[in-house]
């Protein structure tokens, strides 16, 4: 027996902003005497929104009101309302994620897509996103080779290296069609800060096709850099983006994949000034480049990547022996703590007030005398509700033996079959069958130093 959700995917990105609709079909995959094992088998798009400019007030700042504007609109036009939607995310991509408004934006937002949403994003888990959205983890499983997936858009540039289905590692590049804009004659009306040493340009600068080459040539050196088809300079280290987890590394041999918005200016011509902005140009120096020099493909979706990896990959189920008790559902960014070892607990959670979910690996098969230990462990250390993620297939034994040392009213929650980092917040949503559809952000913004991942 199946059962559909309503996914929808929103990215509010440097440039633009997007919306999709998507179904996705969950299925009991477990056998009828074994144990209920619940998982998406299909995702399913309903409806995209048009591609919307991103509205901002100035430079700094998002027009909020005016984007609610248009998601009321697009959410009219797919023909559904708030209370239709299950699950979904809000990802704030690119320069736009740090701009100092953005979490205010994403509070006025989060209400229209329903109890379970992602709030925002940063560049591993777009990475993510991308590479999903444009089928590049299926491509790297078809090829049997590497595929270094590049979502170029308008502040940034995505990376994530893929070898049979799974991410190995991903990257963000200063390096985006928007970061230099222009007005319909050709003048410089923006220039981005991360540009600052790279070129002479400034706004009230007319300039020419011709003189932003130079300019294009140097952003375009700097992803083969990250593909590893030219030897790294210091450029390479200097347009990494403050945000991304780890330094990048470039990959060995390995087909390359593209989105994003100048994704789309790789093959098709387009005018120079046709978006006020580099991508033209840009896209013009990538298909010249050595990235297109070899094996090279475009997305099945470019422009709309991200908004579809993100409507329809951004959620996973837990286990379905899971134990809750007085825990109201669903939940919404639980901080985690992982744990190795009892005295983790301690020093980890310290004073803490605010709820946290512990994440530790647990054990294969335990015996009833080792859930019990690991009970008693637990609650040596713990006050207060009891929140617990295991990878192991043990979440409903160790609730049950939680709860049988506890008093009825104890709020306990454990879910299993997720292995979440530390850094991470987990929203958790209202079952699904016997499962938990549980979402995973590693990052909520740049200011802040934990990492993003997207499982």
């Amino acid at each position: 027996m199946s059962e559909r959700l309503k996914s929808v995917g929103l990215d509010l990105g440097t440039t633009t902003t997007q919306m999709v609709l998507s179904e996705l079909t969950v299925e009991n995959r477990a056998s009828g005497f074994a144990v209920p094992q619940m998982e998406i088998v299909d995702r399913r798009i309903l409806y995209q929104s048009p591609v919307h400019f991103t509205p901002l007030l100035d430079g700094q700042r998002m027009d909020a009101q005016a984007l609610r504007r248009i998601l009321e609109a697009e959410y009219a036009n797919a023909g559904i309302r708030r209370e239709d939607v299950d699950t979904g995310a809000v990802i704030v991509t690119g320069e736009t994620s740090r701009k100092e408004n953005a979490q205010a934006v994403l509070e006025a937002l989060s209400d229209l897509a329903g109890d379970f949403v992602v709030a925002a994003a940063g560049p591993d888990l777009e990475s993510v996103l991308a590479a999903k959205g444009a089928e590049a983890p299926e491509r790297s499983e078809a090829l049997g080779k590497d595929v270094l997936h590049m979502d170029i858009g308008g502040g940034t540039s995505n990376l994530a290296l893929l070898r049979e289905g799974q991410v190995l590692r991903t990257g963000c590049l200063n390096v985006g069609g928007r970061l230099v804009k222009l007005d319909p004659h050709g003048t410089v009306t923006y220039v981005s800060e991360v540009l600052e040493g790279i070129c002479d340009l400034k706004p009230g600068q007319k300039v020419t096709q011709e003189q932003l080459e130079p300019l294009a040539g140097t952003l375009v050196r700097v992803l083969e850099m990250a593909a590893g088809r030219r030897p790294p300079a210091d450029l390479l280290e200097k347009l990494a983006t403050r945000e991304a987890r780890t330094v990048w590394e470039p990959p060995g041999e390995a087909v390359i994949s593209f989105s994003g918005g100048v994704a789309d200016c790789i093959e098709q011509d387009r005018p120079w000034l046709a978006f006020g902005d580099l991508g033209p140009v840009l896209g013009r120096a990538i298909r010249r480049s050595r990235l297109c020099g070899g094996d090279y493909v475009l997305g099945r979706q470019t422009i709309r990547a991200t908004v579809i990896g993100a409507g329809c990959h951004s959620a996973q189920l837990s286990g379905s022996t899971v134990f809750c008790q007085n825990v109201p559902l669903p939940l919404k960014n639980v901080p985690v703590v992982r744990i190795h070892g009892w005295q983790d607990i301690r020093q980890k959670l310290g004073d803490r007030e605010e709820p946290a979910v512990l994440a530790l690996e647990g054990q294969k098969a335990p015996s009833y005398a080792q859930v019990v230990a690991m009970a008693e462990g637990l609650l040596r250390e713990l006050r207060g509700q009891v929140l617990i993620c295991l990878e192991q297939d043990m979440a409903k034994a160790l609730g049950q033996a939680l709860a049988a040392r506890l008093p009825p009213s104890a709020r306990i929650l454990c879910i299993d079959r997720i292995r979440v980092d530390e850094g991470s917040y987990l929203d958790i949503g209202a079952p699904v069958g016997q499962a938990l559809p549980v979402v995973i952000k590693t990052l909520v913004f740049g200011r802040q130093n934990a990492a993003r991942r997207c499982l």
